[in-house]
């Protein structure tokens, strides 16, 4: 499933999403690619997606969270990296 948390976070003169998956980096680059999101928005286990993007990212088949609730399902999916740690290959843009 993918998701999406709502536009709350101000950067570069925007508001931003988190878009994530709880299935695959696979599902969430596809996903990504396939609504136009571009790939330098992958930021080590999510997309940061600008405010305009949010409505088509729902209408693509984006489920609408809490930012909190995204946080807690990549946790549970094992797929959350954080700042910190080393990323895997398995999450770059190129899987």
């Amino acid at each position: 499933m993918i998701v999406i948390d709502p536009p709350a976070v101000p950067r570069y003169g925007r508001m931003w999403s988190h878009l994530a998956s709880d299935a695959s980096f696979e599902e969430l680059h596809e996903f990504a690619a396939a609504t136009g999101i571009p790939a330098r928005g992958f930021d080590r286990d999510h997309y940061d997606v600008p405010s305009e993007y949010y409505a088509a990212a729902v209408a693509a088949g984006a489920v609408p969270v809490s930012s909190r609730d995204l946080v807690l399902m990549l946790v549970r999916a094992g797929l959350r990296r954080r700042k910190n740690a080393p990323i895997p290959e398995d999450a770059t843009e190129e899987s």
